[in-house]
């Protein structure tokens, strides 16, 4: 550590790497994948309002709900959303297990919120993150 109280690199207090695979993954990383989850996920939600026949009204949270689950589901099948396997990116859980479906859908629950997100710790974890003992490392 460069100093007593602070890490040299976020992810050195839990023994992460500062770059390269397992290293914490960086924002503008975690932005991109953040878009390419959301395009896919708005292009599905206008497929599902158009065949439902939903008002405007009505369709307004369909992405978000389509959002949430390819997230949690993606994360929980294969330890990464659509937009972060893109970005060779994954949701690790600190203990090393894969992340199970509850905990996926809490951390991703939690990122529809919007602020947990944007409240985050040296270690660069979210507030979701933390609730959801994961982290966002590099492939």
């Amino acid at each position: 550590m460069s100093d007593a109280n602070q890490p040299a690199y976020p992810g050195e207090r839990l023994g992460l790497p500062a770059d390269g695979p397992r290293s914490v993954a960086s924002w503008g990383r975690r932005i991109v994948a953040l878009f390419l989850d959301w395009i896919p996920s708005l292009l599905v939600a206008n497929l599902i309002s158009d065949l439902a026949g939903l008002s405007k009204d009505q369709a307004s949270f369909v992405p978000l709900a389509v959002f949430l689950l390819e997230t949690a589901l993606f994360v929980a099948i294969t330890g990464a959303s659509f937009g972060q396997l893109a970005m060779q990116l994954r949701v690790a859980r600190l203990d090393g297990r894969a992340v199970p479906l509850l905990q996926s859908l809490l951390r991703s629950l939690l990122v529809c919120l919007v602020v947990p997100p944007l409240v985050f710790n040296r270690d660069q974890r979210g507030l979701h993150d933390l609730a959801a003992g994961t982290i966002v490392i590099r492939r």
